[in-house]
């Protein structure tokens, strides 16, 4: 995701607010967000998306390996597609030759880039994958991850998720060392500041450990590595654990899958992803999460930690508690728990603070599903389905215009009369963006004959941009910072309309956590409140 500039920011903070609740927006700010790199690649024109997502896979014992690395990389990307949708990229080694991998990159979804051709050049022993939504950079193809550079030791290959805080002053020294930079993307950035030499030296060649420790203390967030080298994979998550990074065991095919994870259990290899959802396709079983900091080495002979960055003491963990709301897949694990339980537990705090009469409960599907069965159970009110998805149609947030927008939302969904009918409908969703499609919603359930429909939202208001890798661009694009909850209410042509609080959100959150030391806790809710754990950003100059 491109800057949002630190003179942007003021600039918003000081608007005034009419009486109506509606941000003012200058001459000025129009000027600075169109001359921004975000302006024209499509995350000024579009609402909430996701980040990234990256993996990697590697087999033990004798190579060549007897598992397909490249269907597993591939397969893995499948799992995490809902992560990025422009683009996909797989790297491959085969462990021997340190001047070149196995690359396959393009444009468009996975099942559309790897055909057969593609896969049989992709041999190899180890590899990793990405796929990707843009954020810091254009949606070209130059652009496309895992970006591959040549040194004087060897090949390196790079997938990263996040996007840079200081990324100003790390271009800087990158280009101080008469290293070049071809795009604007902080991704290329970490690989080519990856070739420099960490301050304390190197006696016998590269010390990639070193060189991976001194990236983070100079950009301590955000961002979730896979760093391939000729016969080892580095998984590195920054210090204070804002992306997600996770670490899966594959067992021998006919061993079960969901007994304890016990390290005495033969690995056939080992898999890093950015989310836990794919491994039981790929016959993996989820270990843990890799520690915020953390250096993990991957060879033929296993998994090692390297290091841990501690990040400084005052600074608490700052995972991004959107993950939990929006962007992670129902059956990922994070911190001990499902997210489809988080998001069922959002719901009935949802209907704890904000109650009404009604007859069903029902979801925008299927974003909102899980904390509609929450709230559903919490207030003993039943659950009914009262929209159809047509799952043909693309992501309404794609299209370049408010009112294709909302003709998309025709088009996506369809109303269950027969369950509409007469009927005081509760509708639930998990987030609110710009508020361009909910309001066409509730008409279409209206024209199928509700009598009633209130909206609840399993999160908070979105008011904050944010820097470190999620597509929420500028202040005034976001509603909540124009409308009240009844004025959006009345805007949308809602009976009612309520937000799940800051607080009942990070209660929910925290409801059935699993992790070994309570001070490791912590979540990032910049987006919700405007308190950014690496502070605001720097101008991007270059």
């Amino acid at each position: 995701m491109t800057r949002v500039f630190l003179l942007l920011t003021n600039l918003l903070q000081k608007m005034s607010v009419t009486s109506e609740g509606c941000c003012g927006e200058s001459d000025k700010s129009k000027e600075i967000i169109k001359n921004s790199k975000r302006y024209g690649r499509g995350a000024v024109l579009s609402g909430l998306t996701h980040e990234c997502g990256v993996f990697g896979a590697i087999g033990t014992g004798d190579w060549p390996t007897s598992l397909d690395i490249p269907q597993i990389v591939c397969l893995g990307l499948v799992a995490l597609q809902h992560r990025g949708q422009e683009s996909a990229g797989i790297v491959t080694s085969e462990g021997k030759c340190t001047k070149s991998f196995h690359v396959h990159k393009g444009m468009g979804m996975i099942n559309n880039i790897f055909n057969d051709d593609a896969m049989k050049k992709l041999k190899g022993n180890l590899g990793i994958g990405h796929t990707r939504y843009s954020t810091s950079a254009a949606s070209e193809e130059v652009n496309c991850q895992p970006f591959v550079v040549h040194t004087a030791h060897g090949a390196l290959a790079v997938a990263h998720n996040g996007e840079l805080v200081n990324c100003e002053s790390l271009r800087k020294m990158v280009l101080g060392r008469g290293i070049g930079l071809s795009t604007h993307s902080d991704s290329e950035l970490i690989t080519q500041a990856l070739c420099l030499n960490p301050p304390e030296g190197e006696i016998n060649g590269p010390d990639w450990p070193a060189r991976i420790k001194h990236l983070m203390q100079l950009a301590p967030l955000s961002y979730s590595l896979v760093i391939l080298m000729r016969d080892r994979i580095y998984a590195v998550r920054d210090p204070y654990g804002n992306r997600p990074l996770c670490l899966g065991k594959i067992l021998p095919v006919n061993a079960r899958l969901d007994d304890e994870c016990d390290e005495s259990r033969k690995a056939d290899g080992w898999v890093v992803s950015s989310e836990s959802c794919g491994f039981l396709s790929i016959g993996a079983q989820h270990v843990r999460e890799v520690f915020p900091g953390e250096i993990i080495e991957m060879t033929r002979h296993g998994i090692r930690t390297i290091d841990i960055v501690e990040r400084p003491e005052e600074k608490a963990q700052a995972f991004c508690i959107f993950e939990y709301v929006y962007f992670a897949r129902a059956d990922s694990i994070f911190e001990g728990q499902m997210v489809y339980n988080v998001r069922m537990q959002c719901g009935r705090q949802l209907a704890m603070e904000a109650p009404v009469e009604a007859d069903i409960v029902s979801s925008v599907p299927e974003s909102g599903t899980a904390a509609a069965h929450g709230y559903s159970r919490q207030s003993k009110i039943p659950f009914s389905e009262v929209l159809c998805k047509n799952r043909y149609v693309g992501r309404t947030f794609i299209q370049p215009s408010t009112r294709l927008r909302q003709l998309g939302v025709a088009k996506k969904f369809g109303a269950l009369s027969g369950n509409v009918k007469g009927k005081r409908v509760i509708l639930i969703d998990d987030s609110i963006v710009r508020g361009n499609t909910i309001g066409p919603i509730i008409k279409l359930l209206r024209d199928a004959g509700a009598k009633q429909v209130h909206i609840r939202i399993a999160s908070p208001p979105l008011l904050y941009p944010c820097y470190m890798g999620i597509n929420i661009p500028t202040r005034e694009e976001l509603i909540a910072n124009k409308l009240n909850s009844q004025q959006l209410a009345k805007h949308v042509g809602a009976d009612s309309l309520e937000y799940l609080s800051v607080e009942g959100l990070v209660k929910a959150v925290r409801w059935d956590i699993k992790v070994k030391n309570s001070g490791h806790i912590g979540h990032c809710t910049a987006c919700l409140t405007g308190e950014y754990p690496g502070g605001i950003p720097e101008e991007l100059e270059w």
